[in-house]
């Protein structure tokens, strides 16, 4: 009997647990425990713009951080980085929760990362953030997302900035729901990017194989595939994010599309110096760097 009940009395308390551990993740939008630190010294400036999107219909925000060079010389021109948020996010998140203006400054110094114009559009969709369900990167019931993203932002941007105009020179990527929508977006609209990127992304979604990029790539044609460059990776612990990844990893390599893939320990989560925030943190540095090897070879020819 008194072990029945302490049997009992734990699943219960693990039951109590879970569902506190649901609200936090879920309802409050996951906090997290031990964020990234960030320096106050980089010199960058992050800049929330709005505009008038007729895609969706209503005025619309996005992020920019130009670089440190911008208001020196007015006649060069920059490459330019979409970075797709994820749920229950907004265009805020990069600098809010992932420290990314710590990451160029460190990146700039290097030479790792040539100066570029950092964009991180608000991806959600008319039915605004929230923790229960992620953004519809696509034009669907709940507003032209695709579109606002992967052809009216970019337009705008052009005519707001002092751009680089082919699309070897614009890359898109994402942390999770937003390493899907990169792809789900960038792969319909390869005039515009040809570099994009996934951390702890999925490659199908539930609304269909048309919204899916595992079905998407192998569509597209010879000379798409040949222009494509793609970093992708995944935490060990998201374990179906993880097998998504490397299926895909597997199709590219399949199509002969040029890509990296790399499985890294951690993944989603409160607290640890590979997960959540810190995740993404860490390896956005990647990533960036391999955006920036890519456009450092363009530059060179």
């Amino acid at each position: 009997m008194k072990l029945s009940k302490i049997v009992i009395g734990t699943i219960s308390a693990i039951a109590i647990l879970a569902a506190g551990g649901y609200w936090y993740v879920f309802i409050l939008g996951a906090p997290q425990l031990d964020p990234p630190q960030q320096q106050t010294n980089t010199g960058l400036k992050f800049q929330l713009e709005t505009f008038n999107s007729q895609a969706m219909g209503k005025i619309r925000q996005y992020g920019v951080i130009l670089p440190p060079s911008y208001e020196k010389n007015s006649r060069q021109r920059y490459p330019v980085i979409f970075l797709l948020h994820g749920g229950h996010d907004n265009a805020r998140a990069y600098v809010d929760k992932y420290a990314i203006l710590d990451i160029l400054h460190k990146l700039y110094q290097s030479g790792k990362l040539p100066p570029s114009i950092v964009i991180t559009p608000d991806g959600n969709d008319n039915r605004g953030s929230s923790p229960l369900y992620d953004p519809e990167y696509y034009d669907g019931p709940n507003g032209k997302v695709g579109t606002l993203i992967g052809s009216e932002l970019v337009q705008l941007v052009k005519s707001r900035y002092r751009t680089l105009e082919a699309p070897q020179f614009w890359a898109m990527g994402g942390i999770s729901s937003g390493g899907w929508g990169a792809f789900n977006i960038g792969l319909r609209y390869l005039k515009n990017f040809n570099i994009l990127f996934s951390h702890s992304g999925y490659f199908t979604d539930d609304s269909g194989s048309q919204n899916s990029p595992q079905q998407i790539v192998q569509q597209l044609s010879a000379t798409d595939r040949k222009q494509l460059r793609v970093y992708l990776d995944a935490g060990k612990n998201d374990t179906d994010l993880l097998a998504s990844t490397q299926t895909f990893h597997q199709t590219l390599n399949k199509l002969g599309i040029q890509n990296v893939f790399y499985a890294f320990p951690g993944g989603h989560g409160l607290s640890g110096p590979d997960i959540g925030w810190n995740y993404f943190h860490k390896h956005l540095k990647d990533s960036l760097t391999y955006v920036g090897e890519q456009l450092k070879k363009e530059m060179g020819r």
